[in-house]
């Protein structure tokens, strides 16, 4: 092995070897966190040798290739004797992971290649991963070293008790790159290796799950490339005022995760027909006219029409209507609900999926901090409130009788995780019980809103009592329920239904007329007094801080700099009232004046435009090198 690039790590810590493993994991289980040319990876098989295991049998159980081959591969790996057994195991009482991967590379038209397989061997008494790819030879697909592209990732101490992380390739001057699977020998050093190396010191867990875990990563990335082809040109015609690129790319995204799941769930449970499904607040409605246009018999309802839905055309079933959570929108004939970014509605899906029928199911995927009743209020901190809040929405779940499960898609937003409800936790028959949990759990979650009103300390603690029913209940019910599914009268088991239908009285859903707060429905005349004022005191300050300035012919005048509280008081109170009614105030107007202002860290300066190509040209040239650097 010839090293390509080591660096020496500092571990004050003591993460180290733990920390390395992760390191090395996340590489094998998320290539296209380092490689953005690959989907992901799938796991074929993997395989831990013990003491009285061959590990030459393993190898070659796995790829299929002669046990000689790999006696001398492995010779060769591991710098000792042909008498492979014996030696290996001389030196290694910790044993061995081998694992066989296959990794996904992105479709593209640019980069046509498939999916290639790797076997990796773990040794952890050595503190290396070796990678070795595997070529199909032939369509009965039997498989052959690829030993030009073996390599190596190794933790050791020096002499000086440092720890150095290093990769290492087998032929070094035969490496065969194609810029996806096999990127370039330089990128192992450069980008992977950095990587490894920052991973293996910080001590930074994540909250969440892995991308895609519920789902095929394969299936995913055809059916993407697929749906974005298809629906890219909606990008240049898009009507509403939101970004298209990212709403249009972010419901392809969530459209396909939908349709895969879809799929592995049809074939699972043998169902004769494509899902329905009913999505709770579509907003533009294309994720309804995408599943729509796959198959899937479904509407969407918001409380507001979109221009956007005129251009779908009658097959794309969208209705304009305030969804308030009781009896008039209950679902017993649809297969899932669907809440995308549903704000209010958001902890309400769980509770409307379950009372629609025992056989509806959900996917939700929150953003906007929602109780049953209001605003969430925040619990505790020792968890982001993003990660708090999905804990709620989670055990909304629970207690209506779901297995909750959780995934995190591969959309442009900070808030990607989804909560999915595919199962019940209880039987048929015991639907009355839990109702009767979920009507106590929400009744509870009304008098926490009102605690929180009033200012009263609210009740922290989870309903262990439901909690505890739920599972006397579960344990009971195989004992006691018999197979037969008798029609569960809603009638005796209702929430607090008012005579009007709905589980609540104060729920508010959305205004129907969007309120536009961002200062652009301020009077223009309003907006330009403002902005010159606030540019008139920024040059007379400028006159006192930057007196030099102005001795120079033809200099731009860039004034001085004031902070956002200097400028307002200059404002009279009038206009700051104004101001104060709208979101961000007085810095969004300022924001919005962009052309004139420049607003940072809580200052605000004009803006020097004889520094925009300046900063054109160091842009480009840091662009290019990154480009060069990150090159595959």
């Amino acid at each position: 092995m010839t090293v390509i690039r080591e660096i020496t790590l500092e571990d004050p810590t003591g993460a180290l070897p733990e920390r390395f493993w992760s390191a090395v994991d996340v590489w094998i289980e998320k290539p296209h966190v380092v490689n953005r040319r690959l989907c992901g990876m799938k796991l074929c098989d993997e395989r831990e040798v013990h003491e009285k295991e061959n590990l030459l049998q393993v190898l070659q159980d796995l790829s299929k290739i002669d046990v000689t081959i790999l006696s001398e591969l492995v010779a060769t790996i591991h710098c000792c004797s042909q008498d492979v057994h014996s030696n290996l195991w001389a030196r290694n009482s910790e044993g061995y992971k081998i694992l066989l991967r296959s990794v996904i590379p992105k479709s593209s038209p640019r980069y046509k290649t498939s999916a290639g397989k790797e076997m990796i061997i773990k040794d952890f008494c050595n503190k290396r991963a070796t990678f070795i790819p595997l070529v199909e030879e032939n369509s009965e697909g039997m498989l052959r070293l690829k030993q030009t592209n073996i390599y190596q990732v190794q933790l050791a101490e020096n002499a000086s008790h440092q720890w150095l992380i290093s990769v290492s390739a087998l032929c070094l001057e035969d490496w065969e790159a194609d810029g996806v699977i096999y990127p370039k020998v330089s990128w192992l050093g450069a980008e992977l290796l950095s990587k490894l190396a920052k991973w293996s010191t910080e001590n930074k867990i994540s909250e969440f799950k892995s991308t895609l875990s519920l789902i095929s990563v394969e299936k995913y990335n055809s059916t993407y490339h697929r749906l974005k082809e298809q629906y890219k040109e909606m990008v240049k015609v898009w009507p509403e005022v939101t970004d298209p690129e990212k709403f249009v790319f972010e419901d392809v995204a969530i459209a396909t995760y939908l349709l895969v799941l879809w799929e592995e769930e049809q074939i699972k449970k043998s169902l004769p027909e494509k899902q329905s499904f009913v999505d709770l607040g579509c907003g533009n409605g294309l994720l309804v006219h995408i599943l729509t246009n796959e198959g899937h018999r479904g509407k969407g309802i918001d409380v507001r029409r979109r221009k956007i839905w005129d251009m779908y055309g009658p097959q794309t079933l969208l209705e304009e209507c305030a969804i308030i959570p009781g009896d008039s929108f209950l679902f017993p004939g649809i297969d899932w609900l669907i809440g995308n970014h549903s704000d209010e509605l958001t902890p309400w899906l769980p509770v409307i999926a379950a009372r629609s029928s025992y056989f509806c199911r959900y996917f939700v995927l929150p953003c906007c901090f929602f109780d049953l009743y209001g605003k969430y209020c925040r619990k505790q901190s020792k968890n982001t409130q993003y990660r708090e809040y999905l804990d709620f929405v989670i055990e909304v779940g629970s207690i209506c009788g779901f297995q909750v499960e959780e995934d995190t898609l591969r959309i442009p937003s900070t808030k990607r995780v989804c909560l999915i409800g595919k199962e019940r936790s209880y039987s048929y028959c015991d639907e009355i019980h839990i109702d009767e949990q979920r009507k106590d759990y929400i009744n509870s979650r009304q008098q926490c809103s009102l605690n929180v009103a009033s200012g009263t300390s609210c009740f922290t603690e989870r309903n262990c009592e439901t909690s505890n029913s739920t599972d006397n209940i579960n344990n009971e019910s195989s004992k006691s329920c018999s197979d037969e599914r008798t029609q569960v009268s809603h009638d005796k088991c209702n929430l607090n239904t008012s005579s009007s239908g709905s589980w609540i009285t104060n729920f508010q859903p959305r205004e129907k007329t969007e309120q536009v707060r961002n200062c652009a429905s301020l009077p223009r005349d309003f907006i330009n007094s403002v902005v010159l004022q606030v540019a008139s005191a920024l040059l007379e300050a400028g006159k006192s801080q930057n007196q030099s300035a102005y001795k120079q012919e033809r200099a731009w005048n860039k004034g001085g700099t004031l902070t956002l509280r200097e400028v307002a008081e200059l404002l009279s109170k009038d206009t700051l009232q104004k101001l104060k009614n709208e979101c961000g105030g007085l810095q969004t107007l300022l924001k919005n004046s962009h052309q004139v202002f420049e607003v940072q860290n809580g200052n605000v300066r004009i803006r020097d435009w004889t520094m925009l190509k300046q900063s054109d040209d160091c842009l480009e040239k840091k662009k290019k090198t990154s480009t060069s650097r990150r090159s595959l």
